[in-house]
Formats: structure tokens, C-alpha cells, sequence
């Protein structure tokens, strides 16, 4: 998804809920400025339609729970407000409010990389993410080929990055106890020739 600047005034994290639960589209907040989140290219919705589906079958019966990217979650203490492209909560879910849209408490964050936002999920989100107390991974999901960079929360509170790459890999998520194949993530994608890495 690209982001684009709504405009430059300031904005407090409350005022932009405001904004966000009346207005028609998605826009995410960072630093005081809210920005307006433009369509998904075909592959980056079938990866995160393949991701929802995947982790989710996984999680049946599990007090872990997977969230589409209509849920919000504040990191940096109010200086980002962000929709990850699929989350996972688990036990007692906190909310930010009774709204019930903003999710305090995430375990995993999943963000399938675009272009246009690249730089941005590695960089800005991911050290803001870092400061959300309950995460304990994040994962990264190329569109262009098959390659996931996963993320874990250690307990000196570095992180341990492993790069799992191919169509015949599975990526493990340690917290929630999952593995799911990544010809699941990748179901229905076509990649350029020499880019499937089996």
C-alpha cells in the first residue's frame, strides 16, 4: 500500500481517531500526520488473503486469534497508529477503548513489503513496533518472491532475525506454536523466472 499525507497540520493521536472512525477510507498516523492508504497491488492481497486463511485454520481451537488489516495498533507511546496487514492476539485481548479497534496488545505483526512502503515497514514501523511491550514477533513478507524475514523478540530484548526463502520452506512462529508453509503464503502468486527458489 502507498502512503500519501493527508496534509501537514499536526494532528494528537485522539483527533485522528476521530478522523479515522468517521471517514470512508483507511489512513494510518505518524508523528501527528495522518496518511491515506492506497490500494494493494493483486499479489500483495492474495499473499495477505493466503496469510488470513493459513494462520487462521492454524489457530482454531488456540486462545490466539488472527486480525485482519482492520485493526489498529498504537506504538511509540501515541506517535504511530497503524494497520498491520494481519495480526495475531492472544488470551485477553486489551483495547484502547470501547470502540474495540485499536489493539494494545498484539503478539505477532505481519506486514507483506510493497514497493512504495517498503522502506517505511523496515525502518519506521519496525522500531516503533519494537516498543509495543507484547510483541514478540514480527514478520516480513516479500510480494516479488518467496522470502519471509521473521523477526523474534529475545529475552535481553534484541532481535533474532532468520530468513526463511523458497516455496518448499515454512515459516515457524514460535509464540502462538504455528508452522505454515510458504506454498500456502504463496498460493496463486507468479513469479518472475528464477525467482521461486525451490
Amino acid at each position: 500500500m502507498t502512503a500519501l499525507p493527508v496534509n501537514r497540520r499536526k494532528f494528537t493521536p485522539e483527533e485522528y481517531l476521530v478522523i479515522e472512525r468517521a471517514a470512508e477510507t483507511r489512513s494510518e498516523f505518524v508523528d501527528g500526520e495522518i496518511y491515506a492508504m492506497a490500494g494493494a497491488t493483486e499479489a500483495h492481497i492474495t499473499i495477505n488473503d493466503n496469510l488470513t486463511i493459513a494462520v487462521g485454520v492454524r489457530l482454531r481451537g488456540n486462545p490466539c486469534q488472527g486480525m485482519s488489516q482492520n485493526m489498529k495498533v498504537p506504538a511509540g507511546t501515541g506517535r504511530l497508529y497503524a494497520y498491520p496487514d494481519f495480526l495475531i492476539g492472544c488470551g485477553q485481548k486489551r483495547y484502547r477503548d470501547r470502540d474495540r479497534d485499536v489493539l494494545l496488545n498484539p503478539l505477532v505483526i505481519f506486514e507483506v513489503l510493497s514497493p512504495s512502503t517498503e522502506l517505511y515497514d523496515r525502518k519506521t514501523k519496525f522500531n516503533l513496533y519494537k516498543q509495543i511491550e507484547s510483541l514478540r514477533e514480527f514478520v516480513l513478507i516479500a510480494q516479488d518472491s518467496p522470502v519471509v524475514e521473521h523477526w523474534l523478540r529475545q529475552d535481553d530484548e534484541s532481535w533474532r532475525q532468520i530468513v526463511v526463502s523458497g516455496t518448499d520452506a515454512a515459516l515457524t512462529l514460535e509464540a502462538v506454536s504455528v508452522t505454515v508453509p510458504l506454498a500456502e503464503l504463496y498460493d496463486r502468486i507468479e513469479f518472475a523466472a528464477g525467482l521461486e527458489m525451490e
